[in-house]
Order: structure tokens, then C-alpha cells, then sequence
């Protein structure tokens, strides 16, 4: 037997056409490079959008055609995440953090036909032109300047749409997005996000005990548009009509705080680099800003440490720690403390809420171990696997990586994991920044976070180097808070508080900043360069 209902495909026209319908009076906020203030409409955001699918077409591009984005945080950006799809073409967003040389092989790999470039980035394209075969380069002019010769002007392909854009009958499973991982630990792989995922992670990272994005908030995403679709915030954000506040190129925590205090905002995300600066220039200038009471802060990318958790309570905001990976589009997990355990002392719920937390609707998680799945108890670790509606179940034209699929059906994500009886995942480490030391296992991760509670700490990563007798042991990477003094004594000290003496680094070394990737976690391989000829004492 058969349901009765409609057969209703779940598509990004629909998020586009509910805001322009429904949410035309909201406003959305883009800091430009020169730091002036660019705002308009849904109303304005539904007509560009539509416009832009129009011009593609009448470009000649066909169903299924990328095209390219390598842009920052901003209205523009905005309109191509929804018009590009619109069209029945495939938005790809460029990682303008990488190497010149590692952005030409994804452009090529995903065989890009148009690219959208904001015209601040032309000197980064400049240094790959000759290495892609794109069929057209538009040029959103921010800086207001003229347009190279050869180059299309983004304003003026507007205006050569036609007036006559009817949506194509889209199916859902149809790609609508596509994103490169990193590519930290090899050639970066390609995702990619079909409408359906797309819309069912909006439906669910608006939840309550999710993100719980809704009409009311005020939502600017730190974390970048070319990054893991933003974490899905531009596309949830618009189906729930919120105000969106983009920050352009400008990350600086003081300049983030001017804008969360000009416009109100009421719900960040971004990755914990950025909340530590954003912490401290709090807690140096506490009477300058006067923020929205209760301001909800999302952490992913990396572990959000329990100290930075308290240390944001203690001023009113609220940090939601999630989980996620581009291959999972990328929510997976988020952080709360279940109605069973609100009662629990207040050092284990801090706890609770430092874990990556129980997965959200749809997604199951499991660990394992060789070819067994370990038991939630919350100690057993093993390798985190995953699966769900927008998790991907492989790579784009990549099948040299079918071994991070299970036959079963499983996503593995390469990190270690436990799983508490309650269903709350900690993420114990990647499984190549493990340390094994003497036959057992040590969490970099679990030291890091200790690290970065001492009060002179501002950042920490542990990596694990050669030993001639135990295999591995661990050396402690440090920056130091401004005008902060410290010890090796005072730190191993501390550590050996809260730790086995075993786990405790044998080694530390003070830096004036710790290496990262293009997404602004810690590049531990760049430490492990630096240090490999370390000798031991």
C-alpha cells in the first residue's frame, strides 16, 4: 500500500522562492572590502538570484554545468548559492586559501566551465589562469573599480538576462553544490551536495536542539561560504527568512564585534582559532562592546575546548559545540545536556557540552575497531563512521578513495572516537595525530584542551615525534597570551594534575603562532616538519 501523498521534490528553488515570497522585508548585511556596508532585501536577493539562474542559461549553460565561486562572505556569494542551482547547474565553491597550484587541479578535476571571482581575488586568479580551461570569468566589482578587458562584469551579466526564467523541473537527487576537501592528506576530494541533502540538513539544522535558526535571529556565519557551504547557515538562514549579516574579508575580532554589536546579531559560527581571539579582545576591553544577551556562538572544525566554553558563559554567550566534515555537508552531531542530565554537577555537564555531541536526526553514528563496533561506554575507542541522508556516499571521479566507504554503507572519517552510554560522541583525535607511546594510545586532542585551560595559555597543539624507546612520545607546541609568562615546569605540572604521568608531554616549545590550514584548524604535519629531527633529552 501506497501513501497519498504528494510527490513534491525537495528542492532549492523552493527555500528561494519562500523568502522572496514570504521574507521580502528582511535585510541582508554585507561588510565590503573597504569596510562600508552593502544592504538590501529578499526582495532584492530573490530578483538578482533569479536573474543570475536566467543569464546562465541564456550564457549556454546546460544542466548539470559547475560553476566555479571564489569569493568571501557576501550578498553576491548569496545570490550564487540559490541562482546558480536555480539554472539546474552545480555551484562550486573554490577554497581561495589554498595554493594557487591546488585550486587549478579542483577547477580542472571538477571540470568547471564559468567561474565568479570577486574582483579583490583577480591577483589570486591571476596566478592560475593559465593553468584551467574556463569558458568565462565574471567579475563581482566590490571595490567598485572597471573591470579587466576580456572579463564580464557580474552587474552587467545581470542585466543580460532575459525576463523570461522559468525554473527547470529539477529532481531532487539532481546535483546542486559541490566542495573540495582540503586535501591535507593527499589530493582533495570532491563532494558533491544534491538538492535533497541540501534542503533536509537546512530542515534539521533549524531544529530546536540543533541550531534552532529561525525567523527572529540575526545570522552572520563566520565560517567561510567556500568552506562546507558555510555549515549550511546561508541556506537555512534563508528558508527560515533571518536577518543574514555577512563579514566580508574582514575577520579580526574587533572588527566581528563591531558588526555583532551594529546589527544584533543573535547566532555566529566559526572555528575555534577564531573564538579564542574573539574571547580574549572580550575579556582584555569588557565595557566596549554591548552585545545581544544570550548571543549563541556554533564551534566546529575542531574540539571547542572546555575552557573557552566557560570562559563565554561567564560573559553571557552561549557556544554550541557541533560536529561535522564536508562529507556530511557537514552537520553531524551537536552538544546539549539531555533533560536526564540536567541534574548532573556542573564539571561533568561542562564536560557534556565539550563533547562533540549525539547526532542529530538522521544521522547514525557508530565506532569501531578492526572489524568490530566498539561498545558505548564511553572509553572504548575506535574509528568514527557515520551515515545518513547528507552523507556522502562517495567521491566526485575519485574512485581510488572507495576505501573511506564501508561495504556496509558507512562513511569512515578517519577520527577516533567514544560514544557514551547516553549517545554523546568525544572525538579522542584524527587517527594520524594519535600518539603511541610504550604500547599505549595518548589523545593530543585531550592534552590540547587542558593546555588551552591554563589561564597564560592562548593556543596548544601536541604532536607526537620518534622516541628510541617508547615509539612516540609527545611534544607540546605553545603560544602564550599577550604579556602572559610561563613555565615549562609550571605547565607540565599542571598537566600532571589532570593526567597519567605517561601522557604528560616530555618536550615543550613556545611559538609566536601555531600553523594552520586553510580552514583554520591546527596543521600538525607542518610541526611534525618543523620538529622532526628533535632530539630528546
Amino acid at each position: 500500500m501506497q501513501g497519498t501523498m504528494m510527490h513534491f521534490p525537495l528542492t532549492l528553488t523552493g527555500i528561494l522562492e519562500r523568502a522572496g515570497r514570504l521574507f521580502g522585508g528582511v535585510e541582508v548585511v554585507s561588510r565590503l572590502p573597504d569596510m562600508s556596508l552593502h544592504r538590501y532585501t529578499y526582495r532584492d536577493f530573490h530578483r538578482r538570484a533569479r536573474a543570475l539562474a536566467d543569464a546562465l542559461q541564456a550564457a549556454g549553460l546546460r544542466r548539470g554545468d559547475r560553476v566555479a565561486t571564489l569569493m568571501w562572505n557576501h550578498y553576491a556569494h548569496l545570490e550564487a548559492y540559490f541562482g546558480v542551482p536555480a539554472a539546474g547547474c552545480v555551484v562550486h565553491t573554490l577554497n581561495l586559501r589554498l595554493e594557487p597550484a591546488d585550486i587549478a587541479y579542483i577547477v580542472n578535476h571538477a571540470e568547471d566551465r564559468f567561474l565568479i571571482v570577486d574582483d579583490v581575488l583577480l591577483p589570486l586568479y591571476e596566478k592560475f589562469k593559465d593553468k584551467v580551461h574556463l569558458q568565462r570569468v565574471i567579475v563581482v566589482p566590490l571595490s567598485k573599480g572597471p573591470v579587466p578587458v576580456g572579463l564580464t562584469d557580474y552587474e552587467e551579466f545581470l542585466k543580460s538576462a532575459t525576463g523570461e526564467f522559468a525554473y527547470p523541473e529539477l529532481d531532487e537527487n539532481e546535483a546542486a553544490g559541490m566542495c573540495y576537501t582540503s586535501g591535507t592528506t593527499g589530493k582533495p576530494k570532491g563532494v558533491v551536495y544534491s538538492h535533497r541533502s541540501l534542503v533536509l540538513h537546512s530542515l534539521t539544522e533549524g531544529m530546536v536542539d540543533s541550531l534552532a535558526l529561525g525567523h527572529q535571529d540575526t545570522v552572520l556565519p563566520v565560517v567561510p561560504m567556500f568552506h562546507a557551504n558555510a555549515w549550511g547557515l546561508p541556506f537555512t538562514s534563508t528558508m527560515v527568512g533571518a536577518k543574514q549579516v555577512f563579514p566580508g574579508p574582514h575577520l579580526a575580532p574587533e572588527a566581528l564585534l563591531d558588526l555583532y554589536e551594529r546589527e544584533q546579531v543573535t547566532v555566529s559560527a566559526g572555528v575555534p582559532t577564531i573564538w579564542f581571539g574573539v574571547l580574549q579582545a572580550l575579556q582584555q576591553q569588557p565595557e566596549r562592546w554591548h552585545l545581544v544577551p544570550g548571543l549563541r556562538m556554533a564551534v566546529g572544525g575542531a574540539a571547542a575546548p572546555e575552557a573557552m566554553i566557560r570562559g563565554f558563559d561567564r560573559l553571557g554567550i552561549r557556544v554550541i559545540h557541533a560536529w561535522g566534515m564536508t562529507e556530511t555537508t557537514p552537520l553531524g552531531t551537536v552538544s546539549y545536556v539531555k533533560r536526564d542530565l540536567r541534574d548532573v554537577p556542573e564539571d561533568k555537564s561542562y564536560g557534556l557540552r565539550a563533547m562533540q555531541g549525539i547526532p542529530v536526526p538522521y544521522v547514525e553514528v557508530r565506532s569501531v575497531q578492526g572489524d568490530a563496533e566498539v561498545p558505548w561506554d564511553g572509553r572504548s575507542m575506535g574509528e568514527l563512521q557515520v551515515r545518513g541522508p547528507w552523507v556522502a556516499a562517495s567521491y566526485y571521479r575519485l574512485p581510488d578513495a572507495s576505501d573511506q566507504f564501508t561495504s556496509d554503507g558507512w562513511f569512515r572519517t578517519g577520527d577516533v572516537a567514544t560514544i557514551t552510554p547516553e549517545g554523546y560522541v568525544k572525538i579522542t583525535d584524527r587517527i594520524k595525530d594519535l600518539i603511541k607511546s610504550g604500547g599505549e594510545w595518548i589523545s593530543s586532542q585531550d592534552m590540547e584542551n587542558a593546555l588551552m585551560g591554563h589561564p597564560a595559555v592562548a593556543e596548544a597543539a601536541v604532536i607526537g615525534l620518534p622516541h628510541p624507546k617508547w615509539q612516540e612520545r609527545p611534544l607540546a607546541a605553545v603560544v602564550l597570551k599577550r604579556d602572559a609568562q610561563c613555565s615549562v615546569e609550571e605547565l607540565r605540572g599542571y598537566l600532571a594534575q589532570r593526567f597519567a604521568r605517561w601522557w604528560v608531554p616530555d618536550a615543550f616549545v613556545f611559538l609566536d603562532e601555531i600553523p594552520r590550514t586553510s580552514a583554520g584548524k591546527f596543521l600538525k604535519s607542518s610541526l611534525r616538519t618543523r620538529f622532526k629531527d628533535w632530539t630528546w633529552e
